[in-house]
C-alpha cells in the first residue's frame, strides 16, 4: 500500500481556474505529464501521480484578493525519508511559479517513521533543571563580539547569579581565537557551579554549535566532553536533516536548541513562503530540536499572535496521529500507525521584559521559557537583579497576582516596572 503526505496551499490568481491549477500542481510535481501518456504507460505510472484532495476557492473579500487553499496528496515512493526530499517535492519548483504560500504539511505513518523526534523534549528539560511547576526562564549572552574568556565568564555568572534555569550563547558567537568552544564551556560550566552554590537552581548552557557542516558533529562533541550540557544551532543556515542527524547521533546526550535565524526570510509574506507554524512548529519537531525560540507577539520582533499560537499547537500539543490527513485512495494509509512525538519547549523571543510575563503564561500556559536579553541585562541594578526581577514576575503571573501588587518590597521587580511598565 502506497503512503501519501499531504500538502496544503494558498495560491492567489485573479483569474485561474483553481481545479485547473490544483490538478496542474498534482500531476506537474509528481509525473510530470498524464493525460498524453497511453493506457499501459498511466497504469504503471498510477502509483506516483499526485491526487488532489480538495480545492476551496476563496472570491475576493475585504482583502480585494482572489485565492484558493488547495491540498495535494504526493505518494512516499516518490522521495526519500528525509524532510529535504519532501520539501523539494511539495515546494521547490511550485514556491518560484507565482504567488504561492506552503500552508501546512500532513506527514504519513510512512514517513514518520524515519524519525524520532526531540531525544529530550519538554519534559526531559524540566527533568534537566529540576523545575515542574513553573514556565522556565532563560538569558542571553549579549555583546559577546570581542569579548575574552574572563569578560564571558563574567557575564554568564552574573546572568545565573539571577536565578536563569538556561543560558544561550548568541547566534553570531562563532568559533573565534578569544572563545573557543572548549575553553568557552569551562570558563561558563565553572560559573555556573559557583552560582548554583549561592541560588541552588541548576542551569543549562546552551553553547553555538558552528562552522563547516561535516564538522558539527565534531564539534558538539568536544563541546560536550568540556562540560556542555546543551547545544544551540542555527537550523535553517544548515538545514533540517543536519538538525535530525545531530539530534540522532548517540553521543550527543544533551539538548538542542534551534535557533530561528533566517525564518523572516521564509515565513512573513502571506503571498509567499512557508507558514510559521510549519516552519518553527512541525519540521523543528519533526527533525529533533528539543527547544525552538521564535519572535514573539509582544517584544521588538513582533510575530501575529495567531501564528505564534499555531507553533505552539505544533511544538506541544500536535498528536501526529490525529493530524494525520487520510489520502484520497481507498486503502491508502500505511503502516506503521503514525508516531507521537516528545513535546519540543517553546520560547517566544525578542524583547521580552518582566511587564510581559503575565501575557506569556496567559497565552503559552506554564510549558514555555521566557527568553530575556536586554530584559536582564538592561536592568539598573545588574543582569543578577535582572534575573531576579524575571523570576518574581513568573511566581506573580503563575500565582495570578497583578505584577504591580506583586513588586511591594521586591525592589528588583519594581525597579523593572519602572522603566518598562507592565502589558495588561
Amino acid at each position: 500500500m502506497n503512503g501519501y503526505c499531504i500538502a496544503t496551499y494558498r495560491v492567489f490568481d485573479e483569474k485561474a481556474d483553481f481545479h485547473k491549477k490544483a490538478l496542474g500542481i498534482a500531476v506537474g510535481l509528481t509525473v510530470g505529464s498524464w493525460t498524453d501518456l497511453p493506457a499501459a504507460k498511466q497504469a504503471a505510472m498510477e502509483p506516483h501521480l499526485g491526487l488532489v484532495v480538495s480545492v476551496e476557492a476563496h472570491e475576493p473579500g475585504a482583502s480585494g484578493e482572489r485565492y484558493a487553499d488547495i491540498r495535494i496528496a504526493y505518494p512516499d515512493i516518490n522521495f526519500s525519508g528525509d524532510i529535504p526530499a519532501l520539501l523539494v517535492t511539495v515546494f521547490g519548483k511550485l514556491s518560484m511559479d507565482g504567488r504561492v504560500k506552503l500552508l501546512d504539511l500532513h506527514f504519513s505513518p510512512r514517513f514518520l517513521a524515519n524519525f524520532a523526534g526531540p531525544k529530550f523534549g519538554l519534559q526531559g528539560v524540566r527533568e534537566l533543571v529540576g523545575v515542574h511547576d513553573r514556565p522556565l526562564l532563560m538569558s542571553i549572552f549579549k555583546s559577546v563580539i570581542g569579548h575574552d574568556l574572563p569578560a564571558l565568564r563574567e557575564q554568564f555568572l552574573q546572568q545565573a547569579l539571577g536565578g536563569v534555569d538556561l543560558i544561550k550563547d548568541d547566534e553570531i558567537l562563532f568559533e573565534n581565537p578569544l572563545t573557543p568552544i572548549e575553553k568557552r564551556v569551562e570558563a561558563c560550566m565553572f560559573a555556573a557551579a559557583e552560582a548554583q552554590r549561592e541560588t541552588g537552581q541548576k542551569l543549562l548552557y546552551a553553547v553555538n554549535v558552528t562552522g563547516p557542516a561535516a564538522k558539527l558533529a565534531d564539534q558538539a562533541k568536544r563541546a560536550i566532553g568540556a562540560g556542555a550540557n546543551a547545544l544551540l544551532f542555527n537550523v535553517l543556515a544548515y538545514g533540517f536533516d543536519t538538525l535530525r542527524e545531530l539530534a540522532a547521533d548517540e553521543d550527543i546526550t544533551v539538548p538542542i536548541m534551534a535557533h530561528p535565524a533566517m525564518a523572516g526570510a521564509l515565513y512573513p509574506s502571506p503571498h509567499y513562503g512557508i507558514a510559521a507554524s510549519v516552519l518553527l512548529g512541525k519540521l523543528m519537531r519533526l527533525a529533533g530540536a528539543d527547544i525552538v525560540l521564535f519572535p514573539s507577539p509582544y517584544g521588538s520582533v513582533v510575530m501575529p499572535r495567531e501564528d505564534n499560537m499555531a507553533i505552539r499547537r505544533a511544538l506541544v500539543t500536535t498528536d501526529w496521529a490525529a493530524d494525520y490527513v487520510s489520502p484520497p485512495v481507498a486503502g491508502a494509509a500505511a503502516d506503521p500507525a503514525p508516531l507521537t512525538f516528545k513535546p519540543s519547549f517553546p520560547v517566544p523571543s525578542a524583547g521580552i521584559h518582566p511587564g510581559l510575563v503575565p501575557l506569556i503564561v496567559r497565552d503559552f500556559g506554564q510549558d514555555t521559557i521566557v527568553n530575556a536579553g536586554g530584559g536582564v541585562h538592561g536592568h539598573p541594578q545588574g543582569a543578577a537583579a535582572g534575573g531576579r526581577a524575571f523570576r518574581e514576575a513568573i511566581e506573580a503571573a503563575c500565582r495570578a497576582i497583578p505584577l504591580r501588587d506583586y513588586a511591594a518590597g521586591r525592589p528588583a521587580l519594581q525597579a523593572a516596572i519602572d522603566i518598562w511598565g507592565v502589558r495588561e
